[in-house]
């Protein structure tokens, strides 16, 4: 029974053992079989992919440079047509340059856009007339922001450079000059009295400046500017002498001018009946010289041309006239014609219109 026992046992170890041989054996060429497999197709991997370098530009000569673009429109600041307080501020700021006049009136005008132009071509810009970012920050550089009063024209007295009791050549200089534009009347005196004071007062309140009857820089720079510098004659109440008459003068019924001494003499067969102050055109409308004739006459003429006030025109060539001028009465020989012969004398042209008629001669000279 024993020995039973023990072949049976060893019986069962030997077929334990063959099973597990052959397992191992079946493993071993499976697990073979697979490598060759894997071997035979290896996984697919992703390649860089190449860029193509290319071939480099033959050179042509020609600048490679972009191409600059047009420069931007510029921004219009103001232009013509424009209004209100920042129209005021640019007037005032161009006041201060001397490009126009110091009152304001907020509209961007035609005399507004010629200062501009002005100032524009000064300073080497585009004399377009208007405004753009450029003229504004230029303007804006060389001024001084104005303060409300002289945005909106509210004008105070500076100091008095000639005032009531003040004597010498200054005072006689500033009675002379308003003398030229009918603000004083008589002799001029040196001697700053009650007279010359009513005169400046009057001249400034004309003018919109404050009436103090005292002459501040403001009056000083308005008197200059609408008169001349007076004569050693006006200056010291020595009448002017007239130059000769011209020959042409001497005979019959002649309205003899003469321009160096700006005179109107009415002259009847040699003898001087008449003198006038008068003033002429300016070199670009010259009054015409030589001799001509009173062609018609016209008691309220108006200028088709320029749209002015020609009382008592007497018409010697063309459109030129001897006439009144309310212009030379107020401005004196600061302004000047469109070519013709102006009197400020009111009184006396209205006298001579009746004197002269159509047909009388008309000479125009310088003596």
């Amino acid at each position: 029974m024993t020995m039973l026992r023990k072949l049976a046992l060893i019986v069962l170890c030997s077929a334990v053992l063959a099973s597990v041989a052959f397992g191992t054996q079946y493993a071993v060429r499976h697990w073979a079989g697979h490598s060759q497999q894997a071997g035979a197709n290896p996984p697919a991997t992703t390649a860089p992919t190449r860029t193509a370098t290319p071939e480099p530009t033959p050179d042509t000569g020609q600048s490679t440079d972009p191409t600059p673009s047009a420069e931007p429109t510029p921004h219009h600041v103001l232009a013509p047509g424009s209004k209100g307080v920042q129209v005021r501020e640019l007037q005032h700021r161009l006041y201060q340059l001397a490009w126009g006049p110091e009152l304001t009136t907020g509209d961007y005008d035609r005399d507004t856009k010629a200062a501009v132009a002005g100032f524009q071509d000064k300073r080497g810009f585009r004399a377009s007339g208007v405004v753009d970012q450029r003229t504004w920050d230029r303007l804006v550089k060389m001024t001084r922001t104005p303060t409300h009063d002289q945005l909106f024209n509210v004008l105070h007295p500076g100091p008095a450079l000639l005032a009531s009791g003040d004597s010498g050549d200054s005072v006689r200089a500033v009675q002379a000059r308003l003398k030229q534009i009918a603000w004083l009347f008589g002799d001029v005196s040196g001697t700053y009295d009650a007279e010359t004071v009513a005169a400046v007062r009057g001249f400034q309140a004309k003018r919109g400046i404050p009436e103090t009857g005292e002459v501040d820089q403001r009056t000083m720079d308005r008197l200059v500017a609408m008169t001349v510098e007076p004569t050693h004659e006006q200056l010291f109440n020595i009448e002017p002498k007239p130059g000769a008459l011209d020959a042409r003068c001497r005979v019959g019924r002649v309205l003899c001018v003469d321009k160096t001494s700006r005179t109107l003499r009415w002259v009847i067969d040699g003898h001087v009946s008449a003198t006038f102050e008068v003033r002429f055109g300016s070199d670009e409308l010259p009054t015409r010289e030589g001799s001509f004739s009173v062609l018609s006459k016209s008691p309220d003429h108006v200028s088709s041309i320029y749209g002015t006030s020609m009382p008592f025109a007497m018409f010697f060539s063309g459109g030129q006239a001897v006439h009144y001028s309310p212009d030379f009465a107020a401005n004196g020989y600061a302004g000047a014609s469109h070519g013709c012969v102006n009197v400020r004398d009111y009184d006396g042209i209205a006298w001579l219109f009746g004197q002269v008629n159509v047909g009388d001669k008309v000479v125009i000279y310088w003596s």
